[in-house]
């Protein structure tokens, strides 16, 4: 068996174009969301999970905040957060990030921290 999902019936996150995939419905045990965001300075606040997040960067550049550790990645870098590490990121502009966060998990499950 197969899903075909279209991306107008995935969850929009405005104002960015970023939309969201939870697996768990058709079956999957991965989520993801695709990023699409021209706002340089922008991107989610600190945050967790209790599994990895994988961030595979299309297009643009990122500032990435891992624990500690702050990592800029641009085109063709993957970057790898470990479970419960608190992270995030901001978009450094000028040009559009684009770039795939996949979750090992069949649905998103994230605490965030600076609530």
């Amino acid at each position: 068996m197969a899903h075909i999902l279209q991306r107008a019936d995935l969850r929009l996150h405005p104002p960015s174009r970023t939309v969201e995939y939870q697996g768990e419905p058709v079956g999957s045990k991965v989520s993801f969301f695709v990023i699409d965001n021209d706002t340089p300075g922008t991107g989610p606040d600190l945050h967790r999970h209790p599994y990895c997040e994988i961030f595979i960067v299309h297009e643009g550049r990122a500032r990435f905040t891992a624990g500690d550790l702050q990592v800029e990645a641009g085109r063709e870098d993957i970057v790898v957060v470990a479970p419960e590490e608190p992270h995030g990121f901001v978009n450094l502009g000028p040009e559009t990030l684009q770039m795939v966060c996949i979750h090992e998990h069949g649905r998103m499950i994230t605490e965030w921290l600076n609530s």
